[in-house]
């Protein structure tokens, strides 16, 4: 489904502006209307970024999102919004954002949101113009905030639970006419040194079971951006090879971040489909120039053909500052364009 090679693409997540982030500190003083029309400004803002890149595939930049995945708790039932986080002071980590308690049975009766937020997208992006793209965490990486109980025993029982209500909204995105799809399952990648693989594989493969081969279908494996701080064991040899049983028609993996370490993995990753690389780090100010990304990107032909290779940011950039955001899109497409030029 890709129609060139070097594709330019994003995670999913964009800065908010400064003033969404403001306004969502005080929503009680807006109406509904008022409300949306905050997010359809919003949207609009990451799409025309994002064109003035000149992507390939972009996204509405996850703009009604607290995070990448936060914001789909508000959509279940069964649990208690936590609404406070445990530790409010001293520095940034993970241990900041809350797990919320269980108390019922666990459903999703409206969906997750995703299919509004990509029917929006589509309203607003122009028509000719690039690939619309949703993206949606898994179950494992869900389970990750919710507190087991008698009825949810432990982290796989939750998964278990959560899994039919995101593979329902897959199904969901594939009929409103969503052909550019993400499921992000960064615990995964965080986690694989110490699971049993072949049982992350198995719950990945039965969430995207009924939209494989219904869209490009792809899979972002990182290790952690909170405040741009990673939480896994940044080595992707413990996902191999087993994870090149995913039912995927592309795999993304963080690079930039990590100085191009293991790149080699993009060779094992192309046999198999289609290899996204992040090349430009979320995580540092340093921006990228065009001459740092087509180097980048010729390292990768070393290891993987033009056809089979994307490349987009180590992860979402929600946890960026816009101007950085912004700057450093420009010139991965740049950068991405000069080697395309010269194929």
């Amino acid at each position: 489904m890709r129609d060139q090679p070097l594709r330019t693409t994003v995670i999913g997540s964009y800065p908010f502006p400064g003033w969404l982030e403001f306004s969502s500190q005080h929503l009680e003083a807006f109406g509904s209307a008022d409300r949306e029309e905050l997010i359809e400004d919003a949207v609009t803002v990451a799409i025309q970024d994002q064109l003035n890149a000149g992507l390939d595939v972009i996204t509405d930049g996850e703009q009604t999102r607290l995070d990448f995945n936060l914001s789909f708790y508000g959509f279940l039932e069964g649990i208690d919004l936590e609404s406070a986080s445990p530790r409010r002071f001293g520095p940034p980590a993970h241990d900041q954002r809350g797990r919320h308690a269980i108390h019922g049975e666990l459903h999703a009766p409206k969906g997750l949101g995703a299919v509004e937020d990509f029917r929006r997208l589509v309203r607003l992006a122009p028509s000719e113009g690039p690939v619309l793209k949703a993206s949606i965490p898994g179950p494992f990486t869900m389970s990750g905030r919710l507190i087991p109980n008698e009825r949810y025993p432990d982290r796989f029982a939750i998964t278990e639970a959560l899994l039919p209500m995101v593979r329902d909204e897959l199904e969901r995105l594939v009929a409103a006419g969503c052909r550019e799809l993400t499921v992000d399952e960064p615990s995964m990648s965080c986690y694989a040194y110490k699971e049993d693989k072949k049982r992350l594989v198995d719950i990945f493969n039965r969430t995207v079971e009924s939209v494989v081969g219904k869209c490009h279908l792809s899979t972002h494996f990182c290790f952690g951006n909170f405040k741009a701080h990673a939480v896994g064991w940044r080595r992707y040899a413990p996902m191999f090879p087993e994870f090149l049983d995913m039912h995927v028609d592309e795999i993304h993996v963080e690079m930039a971040s990590r100085e191009f370490a293991e790149l080699e993995i993009l060779e094992s990753i192309a046999r198999k489909c289609d290899v996204a690389v992040g090349i430009v780090d979320v995580k540092s100010y340093f921006i990228e120039t065009p001459d740092h990304v087509a180097a980048g990107v010729r390292q990768c032909l070393q290891y993987a053909p033009a056809d089979r290779l994307s490349f987009a940011p180590d992860c979402g950039l929600s946890q960026t500052a816009r101007w950085a955001a912004r700057k450093k899109l420009q010139n991965m497409v740049a950068g991405v364009h000069k080697v395309r030029g010269s194929l």
